[in-house]
């Protein structure tokens, strides 16, 4: 019940929001900014980035939300948009390493982290995933997003959701057995 409460109170915020309330934005701003900054550090790992990029998303929500035509959806458009600014973030960081040699550290900074929810190794075996599988396994498995409002975050039919989720699953099986036999051989 509370959920749907919750889900109830943005809606209306959002209709404010459509009819130019300042006041409903900075609601939702302070009602969706944790959560959405976590969720751009579970995908870049990255304290300042998880930043940036929930600023550029709100940036992107600023713009748009006169076009969201269903407020309850709210929810789903407002993820669609960071994965696609956190995507953008790791496309740009991904061209700087291949023109400038020495590489940024993918390690977390130590100040301004999230809550330890996942294990120091398994948040080092998600950091190895490439982009798609670490976003399918966030939203999934992190995030509690069902397959099918997955596809709607992402843009991509249901079944395509279950099967990259499959592939990321065994993606990260792999990288936790390689590391389980390393763990095993010191």
């Amino acid at each position: 019940m509370m959920e749907h409460d919750e889900q109830l109170v943005d809606e209306l915020l959002v209709m404010e929001c459509q009819d130019g309330s300042v006041k409903a934005f900075d609601s939702l701003v302070r009602r969706w900014q944790k959560r959405l900054w976590r969720y751009a550090y579970r995908l870049t790992g990255d304290s300042e980035a998880a930043w940036d990029v929930t600023q550029e998303s709100w940036l992107a929500v600023v713009r748009g939300i006169n076009r969201l035509q269903d407020p309850a959806r709210f929810k789903s458009w407002v993820y669609r948009i960071v994965t696609h600014k956190t995507q953008d973030w790791i496309a740009g960081k991904v061209k700087a390493r291949r023109r400038y040699v020495p590489a940024v550290s993918d390690e977390p900074e130590q100040s301004g982290l999230p809550e330890r929810e996942l294990s120091d190794e398994l948040q080092d075996l998600m950091r190895r995933l490439p982009p798609s599988s670490r976003i399918i396994l966030t939203l999934h498995y992190l995030e509690g997003w069902p397959v099918a409002e997955m596809a709607g975050i992402l843009g991509i039919p249901e079944g395509t959701v279950k099967s990259r989720l499959h592939g990321a699953r065994n993606e990260l099986k792999t990288l936790w057995l390689l590391a389980s036999e390393e763990r095993s051989s010191k």
